[in-house]
């Protein structure tokens, strides 16, 4: 009864935040170039499997502004990154440059793309920037519409939802139902209310206009933030700058993780600090997915043996098998949603319930991780002190 209740809860509050979330808007044939200046930052470690695709995208993109480049900071790599990107940018030589962010400085804790960033803003002098993650791609018209739209509604933040894409197994199994849960848990309403203290954004595209970003302090005054984009965002807002969080579902593709290892890392990394480290919410939510999209596959086969070995209780094994079913049907519709708003296919649906031991299990280990420092590291530095 209460995974049902629950999954129609979170239906129909995705139904309800996604039916007036304001959305980038489509451009237009009369849409003018600004003249204005803008660089693309893309911070990379080891991203040998992504950079050459959003290199790409970016360089093809159709022209934002009068004057615009790419930056690729190289965040000491150990991989190939950094001569694939000197290959890709070689189409574009005249506005791709790739930089070295060098060591970071000792005495100093630097953690995640902050540095990478920080050194990116040491070379910019353009009147906008736009830092994107290096697992994104962009279709062609997403640079000029965001930065129009940035520009025509005064933001000095202009930040993008993504759509999530899915390509191993495990990303099959728990980025629909994270999906499902930082859609119900934007807050998009309040984050474009100037008058409420709710402040969000998303990390892999956050267009900024140089002034706020430099009169906020930047990444360098959050050098140990491990979720910087919700610091940057709350910075923002609290100083008195115009923050606006849009729905770029149709202009920004993020594919988070390459397998499992990098998942489970990456999950583990952002699920306390994500719940602004409150542990009783972190442990209560992984409790709340498990009982929604687990507990339904295993009440079935559990509810037909008890049939056999209890038959005088067979109205409660029914009747638990009934609503196990129920809301085994409401998973399935659940994903037909997600398939219909998000364009993201029905594939391997039937694997919610394993997905629901793995995020119940990202929980605890995360709230571990991140108050013991053990373990707690993106892609191998450690995050700890």
């Amino acid at each position: 009864m209460a995974s049902s209740a629950g999954l129609l809860i979170l239906q129909i509050g995705l139904w309800r935040v996604f039916a007036v979330a304001p959305q980038l808007k489509d451009r237009t044939s009369d849409s003018e170039c600004p003249e204005t200046s803008l660089t693309v930052v893309i911070p990379a470690y080891n991203e040998a499997v992504n950079i050459a695709a959003c290199l790409r995208s970016v360089l093809e993109s159709d022209p934002p502004c009068t004057d615009w480049s790419v930056l690729v900071v190289d965040d000491e790599s150990t991989d190939a990154t950094a001569e694939i990107a000197h290959r890709t940018a070689s189409a574009r030589p005249e506005i791709c440059t790739i930089l070295q962010a060098g060591q970071r400085p000792e005495g100093e804790r630097w953690v995640g793309k902050n540095w990478a960033c920080s050194r990116a803003m040491e070379q910019i002098t353009s009147t906008w920037v736009l830092f994107i993650d290096a697992d994104v791609r962009l279709r062609p018209d997403a640079l000029s519409r965001a930065l129009n739209q940035a520009i025509e509604e005064e933001a000095d933040l202009f930040s993008l939802a993504p759509r999530l894409e899915c390509g191993c197994l495990a990303e099959w199994m728990v980025q629909p139902i994270m999906a499902s849960l930082l859609g119900l848990g934007f807050p998009i309403e309040a984050t474009n209310d100037p008058t409420s203290e709710v402040a969000f954004a998303a990390g892999p595209f956050m267009l900024f206009s140089s002034e706020a970003y430099n009169a906020i302090g930047g990444h360098r005054q959050l050098a140990s933030e491990v979720v910087e984009d919700l610091a940057l965002a709350r910075r923002i807002k609290s100083s008195g700058y115009r923050l606006r969080y849009r729905l770029g579902l149709d202009a920004v593709l993020l594919r988070m993780y390459q397998d499992l290892p990098s998942l489970w890392e990456g999950w583990t990394k952002n699920w306390l600090i994500g719940l602004d480290r409150n542990v009783v919410r972190a442990l209560g939510a992984s409790g709340v997915v498990l009982q929604m999209f687990t507990l339904p596959w295993l009440i079935p086969p559990a509810a037909l043996v008890l049939l056999v070995l209890l038959p005088e209780f067979g109205v409660w094994w029914w009747w638990s098998l009934g609503l196990a079913c129920l809301a085994v049907v409401q998973q399935w519709l659940l994903r037909l949603w997600n398939r219909r708003r998000f364009d993201l296919p029905m594939r391997h649906w039937w694997l919610m319930g394993a997905g629901g031991v793995l995020v119940g299990l990202i929980g605890p280990v995360s709230v571990w991780r991140t108050l013991t420092g053990r373990g707690w590291t993106w892609k191998g530095r450690a995050l700890a002190e």
